[in-house]
């Protein structure tokens, strides 16, 4: 059974002028050909995905787009009509996302974030910003220290409303933030806490998370890092404990806490010395 808005894997029925046709069961679906790969050959399988072309035909291509149906992703509007938005989606014809679909007054080159889904009516792949009803935190499927894929939901005044894992929602609080961020960027994280959500509703939750690794797992992997960069800067980085944080971020891409476990941790296997204005190699 062919999935729309989705990869496929099917045979090549025959090849034409023009691309070749893959089994679907009925006539064929085209592969164009200028997707067709070099050397494919009838009786083959073929790795494509499948959409409507805008003739309204199912079509395939070997291109990859930036969603899937069922994906949640940031997009950009390419048109704009009274009817909906045209969003890019990395294949020849744009993904709709009708004006009943929409949260904001969507604009030429704006960036959404948006599911992607099958339009029951038309059997089309199209895009909303109606999906918040996917999310519950009452049956929780994730625990402390859990690693997880966080996408960034909206801002708040306290942090980022974060989705985890395309299932629940949780709080990356801002001093957990080191770098700039924006609604639709997608990320590794894990759980920091998780409590009731207050005393009246025990089986609703809040859920803290974290980007990066957990704990000791953060360090071992930032312990590399530094001492990557400091072969690559003759042995010697000119910062230390008393940096600005902000200084060690743009440089090293991690917290000053994180900087300072990680090269505490370097000290303690005597593979860096602390110097009065940085830090030196002591393994060359």
């Amino acid at each position: 059974m062919i999935k729309v808005g989705d990869y496929n894997l099917l045979k090549v029925l025959r090849s034409v002028e023009f691309g070749v046709y893959l089994d679907d069961g009925d006539k064929g679906i085209l592969l164009p050909r200028r997707f067709v790969p070099e050397g494919l050959k009838d009786g083959d399988d073929i790795k494509v995905f499948i959409y409507h072309d805008g003739e309204e035909r199912l079509i395939a291509t070997t291109q990859h787009p930036k969603g899937k149906v069922g994906d949640i992703v940031k997009l950009r509007a390419v048109t704009v009509t009274p009817q909906g938005a045209f969003l890019d989606n990395g294949l020849m014809k744009d993904l709709f996302v009708p004006k009943s679909k929409q949260l904001s007054n969507m604009r030429t080159n704006g960036d959404y974030l948006v599911m992607l889904y099958l339009d029951e009516q038309t059997g089309r792949m199209a895009a909303t910003e109606k999906f918040a009803y996917l999310f519950q935190n009452d049956n929780l499927t994730v625990k402390e220290l859990d690693e997880v894929d966080l996408i960034v939901y909206r801002r708040t005044d306290i942090g980022y409303v974060c989705i985890i894992n395309n299932t629940h929602t949780g709080v990356l609080h801002h001093n957990e933030v080191y770098r700039n961020i924006s609604v639709g960027d997608a990320f590794k994280g894990f759980i920091k806490k998780i409590y009731p959500e207050t005393p009246e509703k025990a089986d609703r939750f809040r859920i803290d998370v974290s980007a990066g690794k957990k704990g000791y797992e953060r360090v071992e992997g930032e312990t590399d890092k530094i001492l990557r960069l400091l072969h690559e800067n003759n042995g010697y980085l000119p910062y230390h404990d008393k940096s600005d944080p902000e200084a060690i971020y743009d440089f090293f891409g991690m917290s000053k806490k994180t900087f300072k476990m990680a090269t505490g941790n370097l000290f303690k296997q005597r593979k860096i010395s602390f110097e009065k204005t940085g830090i030196k190699l002591l393994e060359r």
